[in-house]
């Protein structure tokens, strides 16, 4: 523990481009949530780690990095989503719609983009690595070896906010029902744990509302890293929500740890 560095800092961008590899010919799409393996390419940006290069399986900043622990809070959304706008581009040089039938042509491209994304960032280092060393103290002092991007590198950001904390620590479980301030990675459908196993479970804690307050529960299926064999994306089923959840080890499946700060007990899942 005592090399180990709990840390936040809140990444800003005034647009972002989180590629979808599912597309069609009309428009590129972007996810909703920053994910994971675009998170450890703006951490190797930040500590200078090298990214693709052709004829590699991976990238030097995704081998470095890939076991680094990482929780992810959307800033300024609605509802866990951020307001998204579609840009329309030509390619009017031709090279990139070269055919028998279509030489010469203007590419059209739509991607959908997101608006004033904005994440606080939680990263748990460990300081006897050197690269995670260098990164802890990068983001502490803003420096970065290369410009950190959001998808695309016309969407540059910058970070704020940096926060080291004293005062955490991993649970294997809680009684009462919790607040988780990140996303987190949802295990076997509530419906099947029901029917199978617990009949008496309900996931979510209705009593405490506050009528004021306005609640909602968000999912998006997200990467989490890459696969060994075909190097294309393992996904995972992540919520984030503002309801109070009852903690059970079948439906939250990345860990959780509670961080007590100014006087206040913080729950983040972190993967």
């Amino acid at each position: 523990m005592k090399n180990n560095k709990l840390i936040s800092f809140i990444i800003n961008s005034n647009m972002g481009f989180l590629k979808k590899p599912d597309i069609n010919d009309s428009i590129y799409l972007t996810f909703n949530m920053l994910h994971k393996p675009v998170l450890l390419g703006i951490l190797g940006a930040i500590a200078g780690l090298e990214g693709f290069k052709k004829g590699t399986n991976f990238p030097e900043y995704y081998n470095e990095l890939q076991e680094v622990l990482v929780g992810i809070e959307p800033i300024n959304h609605k509802n866990g989503y951020f307001q998204k706008t579609v840009i329309k581009y030509s390619n009017t040089t031709g090279f990139a719609n070269e055919g028998e039938n279509k030489k010469g042509t203007n590419l059209l491209i739509s991607e959908q983009t997101l608006l004033k994304p904005s994440y606080k960032i939680y990263v748990l280092l460990d300081l006897r690595n050197k690269y995670q060393k260098k990164l802890y103290n990068y983001i502490k002092e803003q420096k970065a070896e290369y410009l950190p991007y959001l998808g695309k590198n016309d969407y540059p950001i910058w970070w704020t906010e940096f926060i080291e904390y004293s005062n955490w620590k991993h649970i294997d479980n809680i009684e009462k029902a919790i607040e988780i301030s990140t996303i987190f990675i949802k295990g076997r459908p509530l419906k099947e744990i029901n029917e199978n196993e617990n009949e008496n479970f309900d996931l979510f804690d209705f009593s405490n509302i506050d009528k004021e307050k306005n609640y909602f529960a968000y999912f998006e299926r997200l990467p989490v890293k890459y696969d060994e064999v075909v190097q294309q994306y393992e996904y995972k089923n992540f919520v984030f929500t503002n309801f109070k959840i009852k903690f059970s080890k079948d439906f939250i499946k990345s860990d959780i740890y509670k961080i007590t700060y100014n006087d206040n007990n913080i729950f983040i899942s972190l993967f």
